[in-house]
C-alpha cells in the first residue's frame, strides 16, 4: 500500500522556479501555478509599459506592430502555467489509474517506482532549468548578433520598439529571454513525459484487448494528452501574433504564412500524438493475440451452440425464447468486435479535433489582413440588395 501511495504521487512540477513560487505564495495546493504565471507575465510587461511611457511612446506598445510582445507576456506565459496546473493532476490520475486497474501488474511496480523516482530527481534538479536559462540567453545573443550585423532585420524581436531605447532594451534583455526560458522549460518537461511513457511501454503490462476503452486499458492517456491543448493554443497564438506584426509592418505578405501555418500545425499534432505512439507495437500485439484467442473461443462456443440448438436429433427441452445462450452469443460477438476495432494508439478523433481547433483558432484573425471584415460585410449587403 505504501508503494502504491508513492506511485500515485507522480508529478512533473518542480525545479528552482517552482520552489521559488511556493516560497512566495504564488503556488497553491502544490499544483496551481496560475498566479506565478500571471506575475511572470504581468510584472515584466508593466515595467515595459512604464519605460515606454517615460519615453512618451506608450502608444507603440499597444499598436499592431508590437502585438507579439504583448501576447508573449500577457497571454502566452500565463497559458504556460495554466496548462501545467491543469495537466499535472491528470498525470497523477493516469499513473493512479494504471496501477489500481492492474495494467501495471504487481511484479512491475518496483520498476515503475524506480523510474518515477528517477524522473522526480530530474524534475527537481537545478541543472535542467539552468541549462534552459543558458539556452535562452544564448539564443537571444545569437539573434542580437544577426541583428547587429544587418543580415536579417526581420529577426529583430525589438523592431517595433527600436526607437524606444529603454523599453526595447528591457524587452530584449529581460522579457524575451524570460519567455524563451519558459519555452525551453516546457520542452524539458515534455521530454520527461516522453521518457516516462517510453519506460512504461517497456514494462510487462497487463493489457486486455476487450477493454471498453478500446485501448486495452490505456484509454485514460487520451485525457492526459487533451490537457496539452492549452500549450498548443499558446504556440499558435505566438505564431499568429508574430505574423500579424510582420504583415502589418510590411515585412512579409499574407501568402507566405500558408506553409508556415501548415508546419506549425504538423509540429503541434506531433507534440500531442507522438508520445502515445510508444504503445503502438504493444497494442498491436495485444490486438493480434486477442483476435487469435477470442476467435478460438468463439469457434468453440458457436460449435456448441449449433450442436445444442440446431441439431434436430437432440433439440433441448428448454424454451428458445428468453434463453441466455442467445444473449451470450450476442455478447461474444460484441467482444470480438471490440478486439477487432481496438486502437493501436490510445487516442481518438476527439483528441484530433481538439488539437486542430486549438491550433487553428488563433490563426483566424490573420484572415482579416486579406479579407477585411468591413469590406466583406459591405459585399454581402450589396449582394443582398442586388447591387
Amino acid at each position: 500500500m505504501e508503494e502504491r501511495g508513492r506511485l500515485e504521487k507522480f508529478s512533473l512540477l518542480g525545479g528552482p522556479l517552482h520552489r521559488l513560487g511556493r516560497r512566495l505564495g504564488l503556488v497553491r495546493e502544490e499544483t496551481n501555478t496560475v498566479a506565478l504565471g500571471l506575475v511572470l507575465g504581468l510584472l515584466p510587461w508593466s515595467i515595459l509599459l512604464a519605460l515606454a511611457s517615460i519615453g512618451g511612446v506608450s502608444d507603440k506598445l499597444f499598436s499592431l506592430s508590437a502585438i507579439a510582445a504583448d501576447v508573449r507576456l500577457l497571454v502566452v506565459i500565463p497559458l504556460f502555467f495554466l496548462c501545467e496546473s491543469s495537466l499535472d493532476p491528470r498525470l497523477r490520475d493516469f499513473v493512479s489509474t494504471i496501477v489500481r486497474s492492474g495494467v501495471v501488474p504487481s511484479n512491475a511496480l518496483p520498476t515503475l517506482e524506480s523510474e518515477i523516482a528517477r524522473i522526480v530527481r530530474w524534475k527537481d534538479a537545478w541543472l535542467p532549468e539552468a541549462m534552459c536559462l543558458l539556452a535562452a540567453a544564448l539564443l537571444s545573443l545569437f539573434a542580437a548578433q544577426l541583428h547587429l550585423s544587418g543580415k536579417t532585420a526581420a529577426l529583430d524581436p525589438t523592431r517595433s520598439l527600436s526607437d524606444v531605447p529603454f523599453a526595447g532594451l528591457w524587452y530584449w534583455i529581460v522579457c524575451l529571454p524570460l519567455f524563451r526560458f519558459l519555452m525551453f522549460r516546457w520542452i524539458w518537461r515534455i521530454a520527461l513525459w516522453c521518457r516516462f511513457l517510453w519506460c512504461l511501454a517497456k514494462l510487462d503490462l497487463h493489457l486486455v484487448p476487450i477493454h471498453p476503452d478500446g485501448a486495452a486499458g490505456l484509454g485514460y492517456l487520451e485525457v492526459v494528452q487533451t490537457h496539452f491543448a492549452a500549450l498548443v493554443l499558446a504556440t499558435s497564438i505566438v505564431v499568429s501574433a508574430s505574423f500579424a506584426e510582420e504583415i502589418s509592418s510590411g515585412k512579409t505578405v499574407f501568402e507566405v504564412i500558408y506553409p508556415a501555418l501548415a508546419l506549425t500545425l504538423i509540429v503541434e499534432l506531433a507534440l500531442i500524438f507522438l508520445p502515445p505512439c510508444v504503445f503502438a507495437f504493444r497494442l498491436r500485439a495485444c490486438q493480434e493475440k486477442g483476435l487469435s484467442d477470442y476467435m478460438v473461443f468463439a469457434a468453440r462456443y458457436v460449435n456448441d451452440f449449433e450442436k445444442k440448438w440446431l441439431n434436430a436429433s437432440a433439440i433441448p427441452a428448454d424454451p428458445l425464447l428468453g434463453t441466455a445462450d442467445l444473449q451470450s452469443l450476442a455478447d461474444l460477438s460484441n467482444s470480438v468486435g471490440i478486439v477487432r476495432n481496438m486502437r493501436w494508439v490510445p487516442v481518438s478523433t476527439r483528441l484530433l479535433i481538439t488539437v486542430v481547433i486549438a491550433a487553428l483558432l488563433p490563426m483566424l484573425p490573420l484572415l482579416l489582413f486579406k479579407y477585411p471584415i468591413a469590406e466583406l460585410v459591405q459585399r454581402v449587403l450589396n449582394k443582398l440588395a442586388g447591387l
